[in-house]
């Protein structure tokens, strides 16, 4: 990737009822105010919104991850336990490779703030060249979630073959082996 193009990260609110226009998609907006806040590397959003259909998802995140060429995928909703939450399980049939620690720190983050973080089921993996994380689908949820678990992102994203990306310190110190960090220049 040249270091002039911007790195292509893909938004994805996963509801039925948002992409049906009941009310105003929430997720989107939260993930790319957090992702302005914290990024310093350039970067342009590639944003899907779409119902909790296991297919679709399937073929959203294959799409973004193939053809659009995301090196980041980050989802919203779908996570919990009811019946049309299937963004775990659609994530999980698209990955090469699973990286249980994302779920596992998401739900230590999020027990911090409600007891009911036992129930998410949200997972990392990779597919291809891309990081694909599923997040809660509240705003303030999505911040608390990334806040703790974004430091790990840009080193991943560098071990699959994905772009250097720079975080603002000041938010996020994005956390690498002092072999792997580059010379500001």
């Amino acid at each position: 990737m040249n270091s002039e193009q911007p790195a292509l990260i893909g938004l994805v609110t996963i509801s039925d009822r948002a992409s049906q226009g009941v009310y105003a998609d929430q997720g989107i907006p939260a993930l790319n105010e957090w992702l302005t806040n914290v990024l310093i590397s350039p970067w342009r959003a590639v944003t899907r919104m779409i119902p909790d259909e296991q297919a679709q998802i399937e073929a959203t995140l294959r799409q973004l991850a193939d053809e659009e060429g995301c090196c980041l995928v980050l989802t919203t909703g779908g996570t919990g336990p009811a019946p049309r939450d299937v963004t775990p399980e659609a994530t999980l049939a698209v990955a090469d490779k699973v990286l249980p620690g994302f779920g596992e720190q998401m739900r230590a983050v999020s027990l911090k703030y409600v007891p009911t973080a036992i129930l998410s089921r949200q997972v990392g993996v990779i597919r291809k060249q891309c990081l694909i994380v599923n997040l809660p689908g509240q705003p303030k949820a999505i911040k608390e979630t990334l806040d703790g678990v974004f430091a790990a992102v840009p080193y991943c994203i560098d071990l699959i073959g994905g772009p250097y990306l720079e975080t603002r310190e000041e938010a996020i110190k994005a956390f690498r082996p002092k072999s792997a960090i580059r010379a500001k220049g």
